[in-house]
C-alpha cells in the first residue's frame, strides 16, 4: 500500500527562489469527498492519476499512476472540477530532504507553500530560515479545498469585513 506523510508550511520570502527552477502542474479533482480524492494531474509532458485515502494526523494512503498525457488531458476537461489547480512546483534539496515550494497561479495566485514528505510522522526535520508557520491541519491549505474556495477568494471575504 502507498501511504504519504507530509507537512505543509507558508513561505515567508522570496529567498528560496534562487534555489530552484519550477515546472508547471495542471490538476483537476474527480472526486474529493470525506476526506478521500481522486486527482488527475499534468506535469510536463506527463499525466498521472492519483487516488487518496482519508487521513489521520499526517498520514493518508496514496496510490499513483502514470497515464498518457491525451487521457489526463481529457479527464481534466470533462470530468474534473474547476478551477483547476495550477502552480509551478519547486524541488529544494535543504537537510537530508527535498522540499517541494509551490507557487499558485489563477485563482490561488499569491499563495505558497512548502511541503515536505517524510518516512515516519514523527521524523524530526531542519526547517529553512524561508520558511514560516506550518499549516499541515489547516484543511484550507488542502489543494482539494483550493478548488471548492480558492485563495483569491480569502483576500476578497478580508476586503468585505
Amino acid at each position: 500500500m502507498g501511504i504519504e506523510i507530509e507537512r505543509k508550511f507558508l513561505v515567508k520570502d522570496d529567498r528560496w527562489r534562487s534555489l530552484a527552477t519550477g515546472i508547471l502542474y495542471c490538476q483537476g479533482y474527480i472526486s474529493s469527498e470525506n476526506g478521500r480524492t481522486v486527482r488527475v494531474r499534468i506535469i510536463g509532458n506527463q499525466g498521472y492519476l492519483t487516488i487518496k485515502g482519508a487521513g489521520t494526523s499526517l498520514v493518508r494512503s496514496e496510490f499513483e499512476y502514470v497515464i498518457p498525457v491525451e487521457d489526463a488531458e481529457e479527464m481534466l476537461q470533462t470530468l474534473c472540477d474547476r478551477p483547476f489547480i495550477e502552480k509551478k512546483r519547486h524541488k529544494i534539496s535543504f537537510g537530508n530532504l527535498i522540499w517541494e515550494v509551490d507557487e499558485f497561479l489563477g485563482d490561488n495566485q499569491g499563495l505558497i507553500i512548502a511541503e515536505v514528505e517524510l518516512s515516519d510522522p514523527n521524523q524530526i526535520i531542519e526547517i529553512p530560515d524561508w520558511i514560516s508557520e506550518e499549516v499541515s491541519h489547516d484543511p484550507r491549505y488542502y489543494n482539494s479545498n483550493l478548488v471548492k474556495n480558492p485563495y483569491r477568494q480569502w483576500e476578497e471575504t478580508k476586503n468585505e469585513v
